[in-house]
């Protein structure tokens, strides 16, 4: 275990004097509150409303965020190290490539844990101390479920930038391979599902289609987050599909770890094709 925590903790010191650490939980920390407080204008109230809506909300930004930031975050991580000439330098250590892998992977996904635990839980903090007759339990159980969460659909999306950084031979091949799976699992995967739907017409089979939703990891992420709360108001666009979706929450959970490991053990196949 030593070297994958050697490597591990040099990529957190580097996320450290690269800012990372510092951004991330600034830019969550102020979208959170703001979003706690300032969610319901467009309903025209102000201030905090629930703890459902507040998660709701939290979990939609973060479908957006959390994937983006994975992603830029590790996709140079295999391909920069290339570029730099330090790669041949690593495999030159006793140290194996997956090793070089998970330590790079516990590093980031330091980082992002850190980052997300510390920024949306300041907004936890705020609504716990500022809102009054709060359920305290409730709130530790949404916020705890959601970081939780958050945190690994960020792992989902650092191994698959892994896995494009080792499979791109210049850094500029994989942000812009990067920037394309941001945009097929966060947009065009549900787009592409509601086209299916009304396009279809009734013709595909209507118990199969909430099956799909499992394919992509951020709307297994919503569908954990969403459940268990009454919103108020009903699902839209494809989560409306979540309620025929017969999965009890532990498979839901299963489900969101596979996805964690699945592009990891790929990212290491790619790495151990790719020549030094």
């Amino acid at each position: 275990m030593n070297p994958i925590w050697n490597m591990a903790r040099k990529e957190f010191c580097d996320g450290l004097r690269n800012r990372w650490l510092l951004a991330i939980s600034l830019l969550f920390a102020v979208l959170a509150i703001g979003i706690a407080w300032l969610g319901a204008a467009a309903a025209g109230q102000l201030g905090f409303t629930s703890i459902p809506a507040t998660i709701a909300s939290l979990a939609s930004l973060a479908t957006f965020l959390m994937p983006l930031i994975a992603l830029l975050l590790a996709y140079d991580a295999i391909v920069g190290e290339d570029e730099s000439g330090t790669l041949l330098l690593l495999l030159t250590y006793p140290l194996g490539r997956g090793q070089i892998l998970l330590g790079k992977f516990v590093g980031h996904g330091l980082i992002l844990a850190l980052a997300t635990v510390i920024g949306f839980g300041c907004a936890m903090l705020a609504i716990a101390l500022l809102v009054d007759d709060v359920e305290l339990g409730v709130l530790l159980w949404a916020f705890g479920r959601f970081m939780l969460t958050s945190t690994l659909l960020g792992w989902v999306f650092l191994g698959l930038a892994y896995g494009l950084s080792s499979l791109c031979a210049e850094k500029s091949t994989a942000a812009g391979l990067a920037l394309g799976v941001w945009f097929f699992f966060v947009l065009v995967f549900d787009l592409a599902l509601l086209a299916l739907l009304v396009v279809g017409k009734g013709q595909f089979n209507p118990q199969g289609l909430p099956w799909l939703l499992l394919l992509n990891p951020t709307d297994v992420y919503r569908l954990i987050n969403l459940s268990g709360f009454d919103t108020g108001t009903p699902s839209i666009g494809v989560m409306a599909l979540g309620t025929d979706l017969d999965l009890p929450p532990h498979l839901l959970w299963a489900c969101l770890l596979g996805w964690v490991a699945l592009p990891l053990a790929l990212a290491y196949a790619l790495f151990r094709r790719r020549a030094a």
